[in-house]
């Protein structure tokens, strides 16, 4: 049974009832707008008089971008519960304040980032947004090590990914992610002049590599991930000083951490081939071409830093050299795979259809050509730089 959905006019009343949140914000003078999320939930954001203000988030019990005909169940948000109870005790400095949780009503409260910007809309707009992709790796490797076997005793893992098992959306990401690109399928959709790189993709031994990726996304339980870390889910400052805050983890489960971490390699991707084809500066698109490797080496200092409290001293030094290696492969191919299907497959992303349509071709092929040298290649390539150079 559908949890009741709220609207424009019940929100004050709802917000009425339940004290904590009642204590936020004054009732009496609240103001209401719904500005949705994207593809999946209902969001209002309510601010008083005095500009207090939080964000409600409720899901819908069906995707919100194709409509009452796909149904999925409300249930979940429990996900994303989760995801913020994980990030506020292990990385409170890079999540937005979470207020709770409303469980019968599928309902989350959290704070009002209004003031910020998403940083998909900042990089499209060409703004440098200092120390934001260091923020993100520490992110990570601060609730990857803390949620995984590391960083808490087995049994307590188990029980943990017993409980976050988030099947529905797992499911769209396992379809339009490493199936639906490689075949065909209404979902999927390009301009005809990518029609040649969309051809290539389900040629040679692309799809083998992508075989393997799934794979790894499917079996590969080591911790409690976002699921969905791209450009479109941080906030940074408006004003361009340092900071980022990640949001909308409803697609958290325990999966292999390095997928958190390819998604945003390739959401970087899609930004460089942007900037690119609009000749953004140089000082702009060497600071793109740069933060792969901020992102990366700040996940490595930072698990490096707090591999000394791991709970269990049989996982040794060399131990962990050999998993951060295995680590950035797999997060390079994961960044590949999801750069492709921001391209080809359904919820395309802004930094490329934003474009005129001559742009578009361009920075779109560009896109595909590199992302598939990723996925292929994501054994041999060692580390950033030489990243930077693949397809290029």
């Amino acid at each position: 049974m559908s949890a009741e959905l709220l609207t424009v006019d019940t929100v004050a009343a709802y917000i009425a009832s339940r004290a904590p949140l009642a204590e936020l914000v004054d009732v009496s003078t609240l103001s209401v707008v719904e500005v949705g999320d994207g593809n999946l939930n209902l969001v209002f954001i309510a601010s008083d008089a005095a500009g207090a203000s939080l964000v409600l988030k409720q899901s819908l019990p069906y995707v919100r971008m194709v409509g009452e005909s796909w149904p999925l169940s409300q249930d979940r948000i429990l996900a994303e519960a989760r995801g913020y109870d994980a990030a506020i005790a292990l990385s409170p400095e890079s999540s937005p304040v979470y207020y709770g949780f409303d469980e019968p009503r599928r309902i989350i409260a959290i704070e009002d980032l209004s003031d910020w910007t998403v940083w998909r809309r900042s990089l499209n707009d060409g703004r440098i947004t200092p120390g934001a992709a260091a923020i993100i790796g520490r992110h990570v490797a601060r609730i990857g090590f803390g949620t995984s076997v590391f960083g808490r005793g087995p049994a307590d893992v188990k029980r943990a990914i017993a409980a976050s098992i988030n099947i529905d959306l797992c499911q769209i990401s396992e379809d339009l992610i490493f199936t639906q690109p490689y075949i065909d399928h209404p979902d999927n959709a390009w301009t005809p002049g990518l029609d040649e790189a969309v051809r290539s993709l389900r040629e040679g031994g692309l799809i083998d590599e992508i075989a393997a990726l799934k794979h790894a996304f499917v079996t590969h339980a080591e911790a409690l991930i976002h699921g969905d870390l791209h450009t479109g889910s941080v906030f940074v400052p408006a004003d361009g000083s340092t900071g980022a805050r990640i949001f909308d983890i409803e697609f958290s489960f325990y999966g292999p951490i390095a997928f958190d971490l390819g998604s945003f390699f390739g959401n970087v991707l899609l930004a460089q081939q942007r900037a690119a084809v609009l000749d953004r500066p140089a000082e702009f698109q060497d600071w793109l071409d740069g933060l792969i490797a901020e992102a990366w080496d700040a996940f490595e200092s930072e698990f490096r830093a707090l591999w000394p409290s791991r709970v269990d001293a049989s996982y040794t030094d060399a131990f962990l050299d050999g998993w951060l290696r295995q680590t950035w492969s797999l997060a390079v191919g994961f960044g590949g795979a999801k750069a492709i299907r921001r391209i080809v497959g359904l919820a395309k992303a802004s930094d490329i259809e934003s474009l005129e349509p001559s742009d578009h071709d361009t920075a779109a092929a560009e896109v595909l050509r590199i992302a598939r040298s990723w996925v292929e290649r994501r054994e041999s390539i060692a580390n950033a730089a030489e990243l930077s150079t693949v397809g290029r």
